[in-house]
């Protein structure tokens, strides 16, 4: 389990609901243990999630169909489609295919991850939101 936590001068406290209700599995009494690492910029890895979490509302339901019902499925592709990948060759496909790289904070640098950020962005208004006004989009955003 990973959860993002703030440090404060009364102890670690989770960041947000989801967090929170992760805390919550933890059971009272009991012995953890953690490795720390400095969160790369908590607030855009959330941005950055809400904003495929916003596109994703925004599919039809034969895209939603087409992506097996899974918003992971469906970041994955739109991160492949931004170059964010690795090509593997499958040898159940026998044929080349390519992979979707992590994006996880010790994989990447936050320049990285902006510019990943900005790419997946561009993906996503020139194939799965090409009929939305990009100021409608960001309203939206916010309520993610």
């Amino acid at each position: 389990m990973e959860l993002y936590l703030l440090n404060t001068a009364s102890g670690l406290k989770p960041c947000d609901d989801e967090d929170y209700e992760k805390k919550l599995r933890l059971r009272p009494g009991r012995i953890y243990k953690c490795k720390v690492t400095l969160a790369r910029n908590y607030e855009f890895h959330k941005k950055y999630f809400a904003l495929i979490n916003c596109a994703w509302a925004y599919q039809n339901e034969r895209t939603v169909e087409h992506f097996k019902h899974s918003v992971e499925q469906f970041r994955k592709t739109v991160e492949i489609a931004a170059g964010h990948c690795d090509t593997v060759y499958s040898i159940s496909l026998k044929s080349w295919i390519d992979i979707p790289r992590s994006i996880a904070f010790d994989k990447m640098d936050e320049a990285a991850f902006q510019d990943l950020y900005d790419r997946v962005k561009d993906v996503l208004f020139n194939i799965f939101l090409r009929n939305i006004s990009e100021e409608e989009f960001m309203k939206n955003l916010m309520n993610f």
